[in-house]
């Protein structure tokens, strides 16, 4: 089944020309069946390129989904023109009273912030705690992940010497995860951060299990049963040309920065990168829809009805 988006959001340019199954508003309405809600509170400053890798990895899978993309109301984007914000996007205030099946947290480039200086820290911490009784399933990714994970669970981030930059690769640590099913025993990630979580602070009675991590690079994937939570702490999502351009960029501002460890062929930044994550990235995705299919309640006002009630 294909994802449901705006006909003129330009992700559905790019997914129709790689061959991603999109459906339009009229087509969707004559299907006989409820399509999964996925929410995408988008907090990275490029919207229209997160936006677009994101829907990539949904739109494979084999179930009709809807996605929404949501902003902070209180923060204002950069790199995204306000008229695309406008016609595509509504804030949190605007889905707060909706339920979702499944909810995405971006990472965003304010890691070495500290969480409390963050413009949107305490919007922010509302969404996290509304996700505990709006949405099914809630997926964190990199900078939105340690987010999570500190204001859930306490876990603290740490700055790094220097930026872990690069594709490494990770260990599967549980094979028999539903959320790792088809998974190899290693495989390789990319990261980008100056940041990170640490195995020995993830308290051990919390329900978290570590599926994936790396000797280099430390946690990658949590799992947490209550909440139905993934913690990414890594950027499985990106494109080709993602750590490429950040390279370039840093590169032509004359900012201290090292070649991305296992990204260019010989490690020589005049070559064409090589995508190693990619059928990765559309497993773990396709396993994390797969498992909110088959847990989420048919009335998506039942998501989340229990904790409602007891606040």
């Amino acid at each position: 089944m294909p994802i449901k988006i705006p006909d003129q959001l330009p992700a559905h340019e790019v997914l129709v020309r790689e061959g991603v199954s999109v459906m339009d508003e009229r087509t969707a309405l004559r299907q006989d069946i409820r399509p999964l809600q996925i929410g995408l509170l988008n907090l990275m400053p490029n919207k229209i390129r997160t936006e677009t890798q994101f829907a990539r990895l949904i739109g494979a899978t084999p179930l009709q989904v809807e996605l929404t993309l949501v902003r902070i109301g209180n923060h204002k984007a950069k790199n995204t023109p306000e008229e695309h914000l406008i016609t595509f996007y509504q804030t949190w205030e605007e889905v707060k009273d909706r339920r979702f099946d499944g909810f995405i947290v971006t990472g965003a480039p304010i890691e070495l912030l500290p969480y409390e200086e963050v413009t949107y820290w305490e919007e922010l911490t509302r969404i996290l705690d509304w996700t505990a009784t709006n949405v099914h399933s809630s997926f964190y990714i990199c900078w939105g992940a340690m987010a999570a994970a500190r204001h859930f669970h306490q876990i603290p981030k740490y700055t790094l010497d220097k930026k872990a930059f690069g594709v490494f690769r990770h260990r599967n640590n549980a094979p028999a995860s539903p959320y790792l099913a088809g998974f190899s025993d290693d495989f390789a990630i990319p990261v980008s951060r100056w940041t990170e979580v640490r195995k020995a602070d993830i308290p051990g009675d919390a329900g978290l299990d570590l599926l994936m991590e790396s000797d280099v690079t430390g946690p990658c994937l949590l799992a947490e049963a209550t909440g139905n939570r993934l913690y990414m702490f890594n950027h499985i999502e990106y494109d080709s040309t993602s750590l490429k351009e950040e390279y370039d960029r840093d590169v032509a501002a004359g900012t201290a920065i090292e070649v991305p460890h296992g990204y260019y062929p010989d490690d020589d930044p005049s070559r064409k990168p090589l995508n190693r994550w990619r059928s990765h990235a559309h497993l773990l995705f396709g396993n994390w829809i797969n498992q909110v299919y088959q847990t989420t309640p048919y009335d998506l006002e039942e998501v989340g009805r229990d904790l409602r009630l007891a606040s």
